[in-house]
């Protein structure tokens, strides 16, 4: 009999590659981040087929706005054209769709169309879909340390720190996903990810797919997770 798969309630992505996947085939940076956009959807289709509760994205870090302005323009059309159509598709299946980041920043257009989709789909009980825009994890802990201290406690704990991330309202992070071969976080998660367990794919994030996600879940599945206790 096939081993039953430990499903994770909280899966993050570090979607990285799509301009060195557009570069081997000879297509441009903005074709890797259209075939991205498509894997994103395969994947979110996947997750919560398998029973994952919530999935975050890392679509736009805080760093990201040092790339060519020509890409930047590209990507936030793009995120648009994906809030108002596809998110709005996953509000109406029932997917509860929220974003982490300073969106004050991105493009009226842009955040338009993401607060609308997250109004839309802010009681769903579906699949949590998470996507950061505009974040690094660095500055959401710092603005979570701010808020508290806003209200005027000179001191902070870990339960208030958490309860002030944009994550607030997500299970536990479980798993955090790189594509591409890196081997890093860059920015992403940091707070979030103290007890996650880490797997990194060479395959870039266009060629994500449902068989990706089983050799996902199969390898999560392997891991024995103590928390720093003793079995």
């Amino acid at each position: 009999m096939e081993k039953q798969l430990k499903i994770p309630k909280h899966i993050a992505f570090i979607m990285d590659g799509n301009g060195r996947w557009a570069a081997e085939r000879n297509l441009s940076r903005s074709d890797g981040h259209k075939q991205g956009a498509e894997a994103l959807k395969t994947v979110v289709k996947a997750c919560s087929e398998a029973g994952i509760q919530a999935v975050s994205v890392y679509a736009f870090s805080c760093e990201n706005w040092s790339r060519p302005q020509s890409e930047i323009k590209f990507l936030f059309s793009l995120i648009t054209q994906f809030a108002k159509k596809e998110l709005k598709k996953y509000a109406d299946s029932g997917y509860r769709v929220m974003f982490s980041g300073d969106i004050s920043q991105l493009p009226k257009s842009t955040q338009n169309a993401i607060k609308k989709v997250a109004d839309l789909s802010k009681d769903n009980t579906g699949i949590m879909v998470n996507i950061a825009l505009n974040y690094g994890s660095r500055q959401e802990i710092t603005r979570a340390v701010n808020k508290i201290l806003q209200s005027g406690l000179k001191e902070v704990d870990e339960q208030m720190i958490e309860d002030c991330l944009y994550t607030a309202t997500l299970p536990p992070l479980d798993l955090i996903v790189r594509s591409s071969g890196e081997k890093r976080l860059s920015n992403f998660m940091l707070w979030q990810c103290a007890y996650s367990e880490l797997i990194f794919i060479d395959k870039y994030w266009p060629d994500f797919d449902g068989d990706v996600i089983n050799e996902i879940l199969t390898e999560y599945s392997s891991r024995d997770r103590r928390f720093g206790g003793v079995k």
